[in-house]
Order: structure tokens, then C-alpha cells, then sequence
């Protein structure tokens, strides 16, 4: 049975979508069987995988709205599997509050695949609203990137109280999978101190792997590819092979 994990911070720009394509191809590369939900209407991980947002039908709108069967909504790359999205994604969280089980929308879906796949990522929306609350519901535990940025710790707060609400009354079993932190520029004494901030947040929770800032990261999206399709050799591409490397020998 796959384990589920949500890719969540509430602000936009932290390295969400690039941490679950690149984390997510370099679990395939090590072996495990590997499923990305796209849950994000900006569609950038679908794309980020090479999968055309435009013409893929159905997709996680279809299946959670219209109740279209998701095995024919996965698409298959040489990455990972992908569950694309696109901009109708939305407009589901007004279509889902007058639907039964509205939190458990996702979950009910990915219960039907959970057992073809090791892992399986939601990339969630930059926001603390129902398709994040469904990421929630569904994930059996979350991974949040945070960039080693002056506000890097901003609003994690509010996440985290999202969090231990759904943990009492909606997902008890829930729980903080790591904070990976991303941007990393060693030559910067603000990377550093941020570094040593969220270590202090929170105490074993952070991953030992860090992602530097990387050009290649940066343009590898724009190809489709993952970085490490794109060039294999390069630090962001070293980084996310160790991360998997961590996760993976966290979950053993």
C-alpha cells in the first residue's frame, strides 16, 4: 500500500512543485513505484513531467467532480506516473461543498490505485482551502519546503494549526513526514540562519539533505524533464538523489 505524502506550505514560491517532480523522479530512478498528484490548478508539476495540462482528459477535476475512473485519468511518463490538472481544477471547491464526503474526495480516490504504487505525492495549492484540506485528508503524512529566505518561517504557523485540526477531527493519523529546505545558499550567512532557525522549530524534523539554488533546476521545467533527465550532473540533481536516498531509508 502506497504511502501517501502532501508537498504543503501555504506560501507560494518555497519549491513545492520542483521538490515533488524532482523527489518523485528520483524515488522512480532508485526503483519505487511512484504516483504525483497534480493538485495545484496551475498545473506547473503536470507540465513539469512533460504531460500537455491542455489536452489531458480526464484528469483529477474529472475524477473528483464528475466521478470519472482514475486509472484512465493516470498518465504514464518515464518519470513517474502523473495525475495531470489543469485551470478547472478551480472551480471544484465550490462544485465539492455541497458533495458528500467533501474532505474525503481525494482519499477516496487514491484509495482505488493506493495499491499499485510505493509512494504517491499531491502537490498542493499555495492556500489553506478545500483542495488542501482534501491533500490533507488523504495523506498519511507531509513533507513542507521551506526557502532559506528571510520569511521563510511565515505563515507555517498558520499550517500547522490547519494541520493539528484535521489531525483531531477529520485525519487522526496525519503526521510531519520532514521539512526539507530548499534555495540553499551556503555562501550567505541568511541561508545559514535560517538553516539554524528551522532546525530550532523544528527538532529532528528537518531533512539533513538541503537543495541549493541551481540554474538547472530553474530550467529544466521549461523542457518538460525533471532535472535529473535534464542534466544529471548538476547540484540540483545531486541534491534530490540524496533526498530520495533519505526518504527512503526513513521509511524502511
Amino acid at each position: 500500500m502506497a504511502k501517501i505524502i502532501a508537498i504543503v506550505n501555504q506560501k507560494g514560491g518555497v519549491g513545492k512543485t520542483t521538490t515533488c517532480v524532482n523527489l518523485a523522479a528520483a524515488l522512480k530512478a532508485l526503483g519505487s513505484r511512484v504516483l504525483v498528484c497534480d493538485f495545484d490548478p496551475q498545473a506547473n508539476t503536470t507540465s513539469g513531467f512533460g504531460v500537455d495540462k491542455v489536452t489531458a482528459s480526464p484528469n483529477i477535476y474529472d475524477v473528483l467532480v464528475n466521478g470519472a475512473d482514475i486509472i484512465k485519468a493516470i498518465v504514464h511518463t518515464e518519470y513517474a506516473d502523473v495525475l495531470p490538472t489543469n485551470k478547472a481544477l478551480t472551480g471544484a471547491t465550490v462544485e465539492m461543498i455541497a458533495m458528500d464526503r467533501r474532505e474525503y474526495r481525494l482519499r477516496d480516490a487514491l484509495d482505488k490505485v493506493a495499491d499499485q504504487y510505493d509512494y504517491i505525492f499531491i502537490d498542493c495549492p499555495p492556500s489553506l482551502e478545500l483542495l488542501t484540506l482534501n491533500a490533507l485528508c488523504a495523506a498519511g503524512s507531509i513533507l513542507v519546503p521551506v526557502q532559506c529566505e528571510y520569511y521563510a518561517l511565515e505563515g507555517l504557523s498558520d499550517l500547522l494549526s490547519t494541520v493539528r485540526i484535521v489531525k483531531r477531527s477529520l485525519n487522526p493519523s496525519i503526521r510531519m513526514e520532514g521539512v526539507v529546505l530548499t534555495m540553499y545558499d551556503g555562501r550567505t550567512n541568511l541561508s545559514l540562519q535560517v538553516a539554524e532557525e528551522v532546525k530550532r522549530h523544528f527538532p529532528g524534523q528537518v531533512y539533513a539533505t538541503v537543495i541549493p539554488r541551481n540554474v538547472r533546476l530553474s530550467e529544466a521545467p521549461s523542457h518538460g524533464l525533471p532535472v535529473s533527465a535534464y542534466d544529471s550532473y548538476s547540484r540540483g540533481a545531486e541534491a534530490y538523489a540524496a533526498l530520495a536516498q533519505e526518504v527512503l531509508d526513513q521509511n524502511k
